[in-house]
């Protein structure tokens, strides 16, 4: 596995890799690698004949009053994870290789990048947008492959990708689940025994909300109801939103008459986790 740690040292691996007319397959990530990376490295491995990973804990997407910090890193480890998965290559660029003194540039995706997470973390889609962007840029990728439980991060780099005419094609792959249902998530370290028995009560609402709909109710209201009752169960998890919207445009919807994405975040102790499922 190839490590770059500069720009121009990840162009010159990719241009390589495309001028012998390779499928080129990358996986944006901030390290802390979970399963639920590891499958989307998978998927990229059967699509193409090239796979390049990035780690970068991006600091454009975190809130002043938010985890940048303590956000883990383990970058050891995650390269060990790699190398077992037969990635090509690894970019792992630093802070100010990427966000150079003086740099003023920002990518918003106007109209999306205030909705769900956006509402309750100003700034943060704007601070997604512009890594992915740049790193479409520095990586030149066919394929960039993403993860179903960052749904609405999915939605809003579809629509920059089409509104910027990016030559790349975004991959949306399923969530992956410990056994008893909690959603993989690198922020699940933060969690105590006692907050990580808690947590699993996401996943109950939104399986609450899909068991309503499956015995037909459509109204969003009452669908939002039965979730919110089943995450009161929870005293110590703190609801920050859970919304039915429109997928594609992530506005929240009265009646479920097509698909429709049920998402929710809350704060279980000091830590955020977000889930979501599709209906039907």
């Amino acid at each position: 596995m190839k490590i770059c740690q500069t720009i121009n040292d990840m162009r010159a691996a990719s241009r390589a890799a495309r001028h012998e007319g390779k499928r080129f397959g990358f996986v944006p990530t901030m390290g802390a690698l979970h399963q639920g990376h590891l499958s989307l490295v998978r998927a990229a491995r059967a699509k193409c004949d090239v796979v390049a990973v990035s780690i970068f804990v991006n600091p454009l997407q975190f809130g002043p009053s938010e985890d940048l910090a303590e956000y883990p890193r383990t970058f050891e480890h995650d390269r060990e994870l790699l190398e077992k998965e037969a990635v090509d290559i690894l970019f792992a660029p630093s802070t100010v290789e990427m966000y150079p003194v003086g740099a003023v540039t920002y990518v918003t995706v106007e109209g999306l990048s205030d909705k769900l997470c956006g509402k309750s973390r100003p700034g943060h889609f704007r601070g997604v947008t512009t890594v992915v962007a740049k790193l479409f840029h520095i990586v030149e990728p066919d394929l960039a492959f993403f993860g179903q439980k960052d749904a609405a991060q999915a939605t809003i780099i579809r629509r920059m990708v089409l509104d910027l005419n990016l030559p790349v094609e975004i991959v949306v792959c399923p969530i992956v689940r410990e056994p008893d249902g909690l959603a993989m998530s690198s922020r699940n370290a933060y969690l105590s025994p006692q907050e990580r028995k808690a947590a699993l009560v996401l996943h109950r609402a939104l399986t609450e909300v899909k068991s309503r709909f499956d015995q037909g109710e459509r109204r969003t209201i009452e669908l939002i109801a039965a979730g919110k009752q089943a995450l009161a169960q929870e005293p110590i998890v703190r609801l920050d939103y859970l919304e039915i919207v429109d997928p594609t445009t992530l506005d929240p919807v009265q009646e479920v008459t097509s698909s429709a994405l049920v998402a929710i975040a809350a704060f279980v102790g000091n830590t955020r986790l977000i889930d979501n499922i599709l209906l039907p």
